[in-house]
């Protein structure tokens, strides 16, 4: 590239209306997740880990796309795209979904808040589910209006994000429960904050519901949150493996189901609402798992960074599974990752072997998540 401001961008790709701002406080390099641009370089991603878990940081996750659902269908509506059970969902709260198709693979696995009471948002992760639910209301007969409206997130994160925001928003944020969510009137734009995140830490999302002031709240945040440890960064991977959290894509996809992944607790079969892909897991529940997403550790020197394709996972010279990501832990001084592995290899200290394109590692299932296991950094 040619300057720091010349990254080549095209039209047929979003940006965030953060961008600019995220340019100004030394954004490197970007990758596209859900149509749109994220920073993922804000220099070394090792000391963007630090900055997370000693401090805080500020990551861009505008690609969080909202698909809202409204009308006075919604609740039926998105209680048929989920297995789990929403039925005392109430206004002003946060829930981690897993949508299904008819076959019970995952579409996405984002965050349902409840705006109002006849409206709700499905913060998203990397898939297009504005498409499924325009398609969903479109062959069935709710009375519901789906859209994706003008919404951009910000995540603050770590274990400063709390006086940050109580410095930029004042001392109604320490009421805010976590995974709940309160709506705030800032330099006369309305935000909706919530206590959720993608980083296993203390923290909080602010979505902006007017994108034109989008970098005029980055830079605030940044300007009153810098003095007080607040620094740049992105989401980070190693964190996020460290607390077992799963990426799209990467550790699940259309064709992973949610019982292989230990997603059991969102899953309800048992009662009494319908789902699409319910037939279809309560057919997997019944004849059992032929696989499993494990913890894993990987024996070698430090990896110099995240896994870029899936590794082969191989027992008695037959490959078994796949490493679906995997990175160098700077904490607990090991490389961690999860995997994909036949059933009958799932249990806590088998020992397995791992091509990485290179060479044959050796590496042992564990526990998972490898880290603060009943999370309680980000419920405190």
């Amino acid at each position: 590239m040619n300057n720091k401001n010349d990254f080549g961008f095209g039209t047929q790709i979003r940006k965030s209306p953060f961008f600019d701002a995220t340019v100004k406080w030394g954004a490197k390099d970007f990758s596209v997740y859900n149509h749109m641009y994220i920073p993922r370089d804000f220099g070394d991603p090792e000391q963007n880990f630090w900055n997370l878990i000693n401090e805080a940081i500020l990551c861009d996750v505008a690609v969080e796309r909202q698909v809202q659902i409204k009308g006075p269908d919604a609740s039926k509506f998105v209680q048929m795209m989920t297995p789990r059970n929403l039925s005392s969902m109430q206004v002003g709260q946060c829930k981690y979904v897993i949508l299904t198709n008819q076959h019970g693979g995952v579409l996405n696995d984002p965050i349902l808040l409840r705006v109002e009471e006849d409206v709700y948002w499905f913060s998203l992760a990397d898939s297009d589910i504005l498409f499924w639910a325009h398609g969903l209301a479109a062959n069935s007969d709710y009375d519901v209006e789906i859209s994706e409206p003008d919404v951009s997130p910000l995540q603050l994160q770590g274990p400063k994000s709390r006086d940050i925001m109580v410095k930029i928003f004042g001392d109604e944020i320490l009421d805010l429960k976590y995974y709940w969510f309160k709506k705030f009137i800032h330099n006369g734009v309305e935000l909706i904050i919530s206590r959720t995140g993608w980083s296993s830490e203390l923290g909080y999302e602010i979505f902006l519901t007017d994108s034109d002031h989008g970098n005029d709240l980055y830079n605030t945040i940044m300007d009153i949150g810098h003095p007080m440890g607040l620094k740049p960064g992105h989401t980070s991977t190693i964190r996020r493996i460290e607390g077992g959290m799963l990426s799209y894509h990467a550790d699940m996809t259309i064709n992973t189901n949610p019982l292989e992944l230990g997603m059991d607790k969102f899953i309800n079969l048992d009662q009494d609402f319908d789902f699409i892909g319910k037939d279809a897991l309560i057919n997997i529940s019944n004849r059992g798992l032929s696989r499993k997403q494990v913890g894993i550790i990987i024996e070698d020197n430090p990896m110099a960074g995240p896994n870029t394709r899936f590794w082969d996972v191989i027992k008695n010279n037959a490959v078994i599974g796949k490493v679906t990501s995997a990175v160098f832990s700077p904490r607990l001084k090991q490389n961690i990752g999860l995997a994909l592995v036949d059933i009958k290899y799932s249990d806590i200290g088998e020992e397995l072997q791992v091509n990485n394109g290179t060479k044959l590692l050796d590496c042992k299932i564990v526990k998972k998540p490898f880290y603060d296991p009943n999370k309680s950094l980000t419920k405190s």
